[in-house]
């Protein structure tokens, strides 16, 4: 069975989406970035996947991959450290320099997110095994917790309904129904949007 990668692209351009309503939100002046559902759940799912990445995925491509792709692997480990100072700094932002925070915090994370795709990724299908793939999903989806009501609505919020259909179609009925039913009402409650 090969791996299937729709999450990890989902999640990348639910990321993008986001980082692009944060550039957004800096352009009202006295704008509370920081106090938005939108930095709340941006953040709060970007340090899930990294440190999902960082103890799981990692790791597990390090025992598989031949040595001249160690490289690589350094390098995905090397751009998230640089991402966390990114977050910090437009934490501590004052409103003289959130934008130009928002933009360095934009450039570097959507920088990674397309070497990713462009080379780890592809690294994955072709040599990590289903089992070590798996165990980073289950690791992922155990650090969202109760929290998935919130972080599924947020993952397909503007994804294309095929994507959204291909997510969704590996789910069990359960999840389906909760997503339908409650789960994408309450979270568009919480962006100010009605759902018909």
């Amino acid at each position: 069975m090969s791996i299937d990668l729709t999450m990890m692209y989902a999640f990348h351009d639910a990321l993008r989406r986001e980082l692009d309503r944060i550039a957004r939100l800096t352009e009202t002046p006295g704008n509370l970035l920081k106090a938005t559902v939108t930095w709340d759940l941006f953040t709060t799912y970007l340090h899930i996947h990294h440190t999902s990445e960082d103890d799981a995925l990692w790791p597990a491509l390090r025992a598989v991959v031949p040595e001249t792709d160690l490289a690589l692997l350094d390098a995905m480990e090397a751009e998230h450290a640089v991402i966390d100072p990114a977050l910090a700094a437009v934490e501590s932002s004052t409103a003289a320099d959130l934008a130009e925070n928002v933009a360095v915090l934009r450039d570097r994370l959507t920088a990674h997110l397309r070497h990713e795709e462009r080379e780890t990724l592809p690294l994955i299908a072709a040599t990590l095994p289903q089992q070590e793939w798996a165990r980073f999903g289950e690791l992922h989806r155990g650090r969202v917790g109760s929290d998935t009501g919130r972080y599924l609505p947020w993952l397909l919020d503007s994804a294309f309904d095929d994507l959204a259909d291909r997510v969704l179609a590996g789910m069990p009925e359960s999840f389906k129904a909760a997503y339908r039913d409650e789960w994408l009402p309450g979270y568009l409650a919480t962006r100010g949007v009605s759902h018909s």
